[in-house]
């Protein structure tokens, strides 16, 4: 682990070995689910969880990026159902989960294995983006059990891959390959076996190497949270780092930037 490296695991369900992880290494936070015993179905626990984590990692100054990974060769497999008990809604749990996720005000990444099935598949499409590895399985399968997709995850599914696919995978629960992940918008990138981790850590260390002031207002432009231009012009204004990475361009190095001054 590089420096500045901070370890931290965080047990959520330990009579069925299950956990969310996570580290933070400069500047990256990397957040791994852990259920070995199920493919890294996300119990009840975890999915209450997940909110609180990503909430602690967003208001971490030293968080410049956050990954979303499984433990092992598996992604996530979905909702650990045996661990809900009757009067919780499993659906609601992984819906504030997901919706926690996108709202996470740092750049996403979900680093991909094996099946990213159901519930795995939302958390996947709630990250800004995703990298895969080849031999990677991706699918939605609500109709496999007569459960009324969420309208919130429902739309962010076409957002990415267009109406069609997304009806295709609704429709049918039918599992995917990677390469037609990749074909239908899924995936941003699709690595040899054995490649991701090395792909992910170069492209994390870019960044968590730019300007964080025109991440978080194109992560809020792209998702169409608000419309605030002026706002974010302002803060460029007060902060200069529109004028520093000018001047580290012209001059040729790398550039300081200072946004948000309070950090």
């Amino acid at each position: 682990m590089g420096s500045g490296a901070r370890d931290s695991i965080r047990p959520m369900d330990a009579a069925h070995d299950a956990a969310l992880l996570h580290t933070v290494s400069d500047g990256v936070a990397t957040v791994v689910i852990s259920h070995p015993a199920k493919r890294n179905a996300m119990t009840a626990a975890m999915w209450r969880a997940l909110p609180e984590l990503l909430a602690t990692l967003a208001a971490d100054p030293a968080v410049r990026v956050l990954v979303l990974t499984g433990a092992g060769p598996t992604f996530c497999a979905g909702a650990d159902i045996s661990s809900l008990t009757g009067d919780e809604d499993p659906q609601a749990l992984a819906v504030a989960a997901e919706e926690a996720l996108a709202a996470f005000p740092k750049p996403t990444l979900a680093a991909i294995r094996g099946f990213c099935v159901g519930g795995g598949s939302q958390l996947a499409a709630a990250c800004d983006l995703r990298f895969a590895e080849e031999g990677a399985s991706f699918g939605v399968t609500p109709a496999k059990l007569g459960i009324v997709y969420p309208a919130s995850s429902t739309r962010r599914l076409v957002r990415l891959v267009g109406p069609a696919a997304a009806k295709y995978l609704l429709f049918s629960a039918e599992l995917v390959d990677a390469e037609r992940a990749l074909r239908t918008g899924f995936l941003e990138e699709l690595l040899p076996a054995g490649r991701l981790d090395e792909r992910v850590a170069r492209f994390t260390r870019v960044l968590a190497s730019r300007s964080r002031l025109t991440q978080a207002a194109a992560k809020e432009f792209a998702d169409g949270r608000t419309d605030r231009d002026g706002h974010w012009r302002a803060q460029a204004a007060a902060s200069g780092d529109t004028a520093e990475g000018v001047a580290a361009f012209l001059e040729r190095r790398p550039p300081v930037f200072r946004w948000p001054t309070a950090d």
